[in-house]
């Protein structure tokens, strides 16, 4: 690791109330004991705020007045002396100021390099530096929760604790490498049920990635079903505005729209979709064709149908013609309109992948709770992450499936009483494959590549 002392702006571009440089290694203090001054100019002391001013050495010209937070190592982000100067958030103002940190002896910092730093001095396991990336780019609560599971270290404790058991296991075998002759011969019946439970952890683990990538990408939700059963009211309804046209004429919304909302903090991406219909028109037919290449790409399709005037038999032909393998929610509309509770459409909640039915009115807002939480429950967002930590990264999960087709190979190895040397090979390649999720086994290039995708000042 360089030891090279650092610096960068670690605020956000523009106008802000305040600004931040961060410099961090070994020059740190002294660089700030040239620029900085401040009343009594006695040693800084670390955990300490100090009120005074950034000046130019040479001339002793004030750039501004602001706050300066002294770290001593090891007790600072990086685990190096870190200083932080607070200073008005303007952007030519914090320019000046980092380029007179860098002529003092700091070099411009590389995208990351302070979490790297973290890293590489222990402060933060892999997984955790990832986290600070995903806390930065959160824009749900969902996703900041997950973030902070992460940061806070969740999936690197399983994964220790996995790995704490595949070591027992790898000892046992390596013992009966070393000393044959008084152990004997393995007994599958003795290593074979913790081997399998591992596997059912680490099924567990990938279990919980589908839903996952939903918090960390949005899940896709399509709005079909025949013209004029209130999609568009639908989707206005579930943001809150009037986004989409809505009016009696059947075949309005011609064309896709998109929009991003949340439910209980977990972000969705809701499209609303022309009515299914046999039609002559050319530009209604590119959108009803649009509408089914949105339900072939969503997460879960709202089938939206009229309750004050059902048509079971075309209904039921729609929804034969969407994704079997794509969950459908059946959404009964125009509650309001009704002077009887509906009934379920069996029909309809026969066909394949339909998981449940509720009854709505777009229009006045009855029932879009329990729409909602039928949503999370037909993606399996619920519970986030309440036992199983969640898979969010790709990273992750390549990782616990490589560790997971090792200990099935080690597993049909042990049952075929294959020579412990093979089973250890594939044991000790699932225990490298763990490792990499907290970076006890990453190589450089892994670690490059990650930090590489950080901002600067990070």
């Amino acid at each position: 690791m360089s030891t090279d002392t650092i610096a960068a702006i670690a605020t956000p571009p523009g106008e802000g109330g305040v600004g931040i440089v961060r410099i961090s290694g070994a020059e740190a203090f002294k660089i700030a004991e040239r620029v900085f001054r401040w009343r009594g100019n006695k040693p800084l002391q670390s955990h300490r705020v100090y009120f005074g001013a950034v000046i130019e050495p040479a001339t002793g010209e004030v750039l501004d007045r602001a706050l300066l937070i002294p770290f001593r190592a090891p007790r600072s982000y990086t685990g190096e002396d870190v200083v932080e100067l607070h200073c008005h958030g303007s952007p030519y103002l914090l320019r000046r100021v980092v380029e007179l940190v860098w002529r003092e002896g700091a070099r411009p910092a590389q995208p990351g390099e302070f979490t790297l730093r973290a890293f590489l001095n222990g402060k933060l396991d892999l997984a955790q530096a990832e986290a600070v990336a995903d806390l930065i780019r959160a824009r749900s609560e969902a996703q900041l929760r997950s973030a902070l599971a992460l940061h806070e270290g969740k999936l690197s404790r399983h994964a220790h604790a996995l790995n704490d058991t595949l070591l027992g296991i790898l000892a046992t075998v390596e013992a009966h490498i070393d000393f044959s002759e008084e152990l004997g011969e393995l007994d599958p019946a003795s290593l074979a049920p913790d081997l399998q439970r591992l596997i059912e952890q680490l099924d567990a683990l990938l279990h919980s990635a589908h839903t996952g990538r939903l918090l960390r990408e949005g899940a896709r939700i399509a709005i079909v079903g025949r013209p004029n059963v209130g999609k568009s009211s639908l989707l206005n309804a579930l943001l809150g505005t009037e986004r989409a046209i809505v009016t009696d004429i059947p075949g309005t919304t011609r064309d896709t729209i998109e929009e991003s909302f949340q439910i209980a903090g977990v972000p969705m991406v809701v499209l609303d979709t022309a009515g299914l219909r046999e039609s002559a028109d050319v530009v209604e037919q590119i959108g009803i064709e649009r509408a089914r290449r949105a339900a072939e790409r969503a997460n879960l399709i709202l089938f939206v149908y009229d309750l004050t005037a059902p048509d079971l038999e075309t209904d039921a032909r729609l929804l034969h013609t969407l994704p079997s393998e794509i969950p459908k929610l059946l959404v009964g509309n125009k509650l309001d309109l009704l002077d009887v509770p509906p009934a379920a459409p069996e029909r309809l909640a026969s066909t394949t992948g339909v998981v449940d039915t509720v009854f709505i009115s777009a229009r006045t807002g009855t029932g879009l709770e329990t729409l909602h939480q039928a949503i999370l429950n037909a993606l399996n967002l619920q519970r986030l992450g309440e036992e199983t930590p969640l898979l969010t990264h790709q990273r992750h999960i390549h990782a616990v499936e490589q560790a997971k087709q090792h200990l099935r190979n080690a597993l049909d190895s042990l049952q075929q009483r294959l020579p412990p040397d093979l089973i250890a090979v594939d044991l000790r390649s699932a225990w490298l494959a763990l490792g990499t999720i907290t970076g006890e086994t990453a190589d450089e290039a892994l670690i490059e590549r990650i930090f590489r995708d950080f901002c600067i000042g990070k």
